[in-house]
């Protein structure tokens, strides 16, 4: 059974489904995505909702459709930099299809003051700490450490780590039936220190940029705090506005 539809937008969540089964190898890199009827049928959503789903999935460069060919899965180009444009709470499920996390610790921590002045969260509360590597298929390097601040809330969601490789907050929303409603985000220049300067191997001292990423529940609550640090020679970060008639 596919996740419940909570919001009006069905093609974005139907797009969410496809996107992390398509992460999760449930369609492996070769292989076709289920009809445009069979899927009208598995999600109970119109030919239009499907077909607008289908092209999120082109848009991400995880499929390709082609006339009577079907919707087949690509696999996604290696690179160890990249540019990412701004873009929405359910475009930010595509982040981490790339990249996969070596997780070097899971476990639940109490906030420390050092922790506390870089995410924002209470000091003495307690949250699932989640730290790692992110790293492109056949890089040389790491892409960016990782850093996941899980909710106590949340915190079951931990066991299911080791076998996920995308973005964790849907699998909060799957789990717990909740909704990331907000997401604040801040980047900042950093200078390396030595045990980050070591972990993507370059030297202590060397310029970085950290990207910190709060998700807040429709009902207001931190579901997650997310920090990502990067080399500020991989990484690029791209924002265009438009200026709406009034």
């Amino acid at each position: 059974m596919p996740p419940a539809i909570a919001t009006d937008h069905r093609y974005l969540q139907i797009a969410r489904t496809l996107r992390k089964e398509i992460v999760d190898g449930v369609y492996p890199v070769g292989s076709r995505l289920p009809t445009e009827h069979q899927l009208c049928e598995r999600f109970a959503a119109s030919r239009y909702t499907i077909r607008e789903a289908l092209r999120r999935l082109r848009e991400d460069n995880l499929v390709t459709s082609r006339p009577r060919a079907g919707t087949r899965v690509v696999p996604r180009s290696a690179t160890s930099s990249y540019a990412q444009d701004a873009m929405s709470i359910d475009d930010l499920l595509a982040f981490a299809a790339g990249a996969q996390l070596t997780i070097e610790s899971n476990e639940m921590v109490t906030i420390d003051a050092e922790i506390a002045a870089r995410t924002g969260l209470q000091a003495g509360t307690q949250w699932l700490s989640v730290r790692g590597y992110r790293q492109a298929e056949g890089a040389s390097a790491p892409m960016c450490r990782t850093e996941y601040y899980i909710s106590r809330t949340f915190a079951a969601v931990g066991r299911l780590l080791h076998r996920h490789t995308g973005p964790i907050f849907p699998l909060i929303e799957d789990l717990f039936g909740v909704s990331i409603a907000e997401l604040h985000q801040e980047i900042a220049a950093v200078v390396l220190s030595p045990g980050l300067a070591d972990g993507l191997g370059v030297e202590a001292g060397t310029a970085a940029l950290q990207m910190q990423r709060t998700y807040k529940t429709s009902e207001g609550e931190i579901a997650q705090v997310t920090v990502n640090t990067h080399l500020s020679s991989s990484f690029r970060y791209a924002l265009t506005m438009r200026r709406v008639s009034g």
